[in-house]
């Protein structure tokens, strides 16, 4: 058992060293051809209703513990196992799942920690309705396959997948079986983003042109986690590869504010460029000793990517990453159209002929209290229903929280998910693309149409209640 932990290990810290890395993963060697028969596409797919979602997980540990005790929370659902590495883990998680369940909904929980491929044991033998895999980027693609391949609906903590194949993969094996695979981009689901989402849906800023988005969070103290944790095996990501590794939590809520992917407008070709890669090694300089392995490594990755996307219809989207520098937090969450911009960090609105009650003109922007009169107005039905639950039940100020309470909702109710599997591919896509246009000095790559054209009739994300 121990020589599978160390075994796991280095696979996952090695990561950054193969070949699937290398800026050829941009492009498609043999997938994105027709669909195969008797597949079905997923883009407004609703699956037969659940009365109860059975619910198992790969990984617990710092997002997976969190994602198993919320759904244990959540009334209809039922923690059937939890497979991890770590035994110790899966314990814990186990116990505040009996917790939140009152010792009634969840007292059966099997765990499954035997080695490294137990969780595949945990699919055949427990024969969950969904699965929620919180791992290692590199597993994601893997283990969503094998999920849906055992029967089961797959959730998936970002990235959805690394490579433009493994996307592929995704498709086809989700098409084959008629299982969602979601990316659980739970940024969706923030107060501002839904506040926006419902204001782009009413017209309040016209036409769109131009969005925002960007992760700029400082991280560098995950290279403290050396031998287990998110840092253990993110930091050769850092090391090896380069171009923007982390889109999504800027980049889906702003590609849902101009629906793409969903009849409206699809993204069409991506340039991306790298700052120096400074902030790492200096890092790891100063905090580790001379012979340590950060200060083994080739720190490639620039401390700040920023890429701009070019959409079917001409709009434009600028995506920035940065987990280095020394700077604030921050997702940009600007959206801009011929009536106004939304922006985010903090949250601001400046509309032609200005905000009703705050301010005269677009010259200026409306904030803070100034805001009380758009959030009466335009506050998503959603977090109505559910925002101050959520907020309660915590999860980065209750979006986690939300995006699960919705999952199960659309489960239970035979719905389509508010993410559906394009859509995490798409944005997903942004690092492998990225990576190949850093390397060949920013020149544009295309994305891929995992739709195969079927985007174009697709429905648009509703203003749910």
């Amino acid at each position: 058992m121990k020589s599978n932990r160390r075994n796991f290990i280095k696979k996952t810290s090695m990561v950054g060293a193969g070949i699937t890395l290398s800026p050829a993963i941009a492009k498609a060697s043999f997938f994105g051809t027709e669909r195969a028969f008797n597949a079905e596409y997923m883009g407004d797919f609703s699956a037969p209703k659940l009365d109860t979602v059975r619910f198992a997980f790969i990984g617990v540990g710092a997002r997976g513990s969190g994602h198993a005790k919320q759904i244990a929370a959540i009334e209809g659902t039922e923690i059937v196992a939890i497979s991890d590495l770590y035994e110790d883990l899966a314990k814990k998680s186990a116990e505040a799942c009996k917790e939140q369940g009152k010792g009634e909904r969840h007292k059966k929980i099997k765990l499954y920690t035997d080695g490294e491929n137990d969780w595949k044991k945990m699919l055949a033998k427990e024969k969950p309705d969904a699965v929620i895999i919180a791992t290692p980027w590199k597993l994601h693609a893997p283990m969503a396959i094998e999920t849906m391949n055992a029967g089961a609906h797959a959730f998936v903590e970002v990235p959805l997948a690394l490579t433009i194949d493994e996307m592929w993969q995704l498709v086809d094996a989700s098409e084959k079986t008629k299982k969602h695979c979601m990316m659980m981009e739970n940024v969706n689901y923030g107060r501002e983003e839904l506040l926006y989402l419902n204001m782009c849906r009413q017209g309040v800023l016209g036409e769109l042109l131009h969005g925002e988005a960007s992760y700029i969070h400082e991280l560098r103290g995950q290279m403290n986690q050396v031998d287990r944790g998110t840092g253990s095996w993110r930091t050769y990501h850092y090391a090896k590869r380069d171009g923007n590794l982390y889109p999504t939590h800027g980049l889906g809520p702003v590609a849902q504010y101009m629906n793409v992917g969903r009849g409206d407008d699809n993204f069409k070709f991506i340039n991306s460029f790298s700052s120096p890669a400074k902030g790492r090694p200096l890092y790891a300089k100063k905090n580790f000793q001379a012979d340590h392995q950060w200060n083994q490594l080739d720190y490639k990755g620039g401390d700040m990517n920023t890429s701009i996307i070019k959409t079917t219809l001409g709009r434009t989207i600028m995506v920035q990453w940065d987990e280095t520098s020394p700077r604030p937090y921050s997702r940009h969450n600007l959206i801009q159209g011929t009536k106004g911009t939304l922006a985010g960090f903090p949250t601001r609105v400046a509309l032609e002929g200005g905000v009703e009650g705050a301010t005269e003109n677009h010259h200026q922007w409306a904030q803070g209290e100034q805001l009380a009169e758009i959030y009466e107005k335009y506050e998503h039905p959603l977090y109505k229903r559910l925002g101050e639950l959520s907020v309660k039940m915590g999860g980065h100020g209750g979006m986690d929280f939300m995006m699960l309470y919705r999952v199960v909702e659309c489960l239970r109710k035979g719905l389509p998910l508010d993410q559906n599997l394009y859509e995490g591919c798409f944005w997903s896509a942004v690092a492998p693309l990225s990576e190949a246009s850093v390397a060949t000095n920013g020149a544009p790559q295309e994305f891929p149409d995992f739709t195969r054209g079927n985007w174009k009739s697709t429905k648009a994300l509703a203003v749910v209640d």
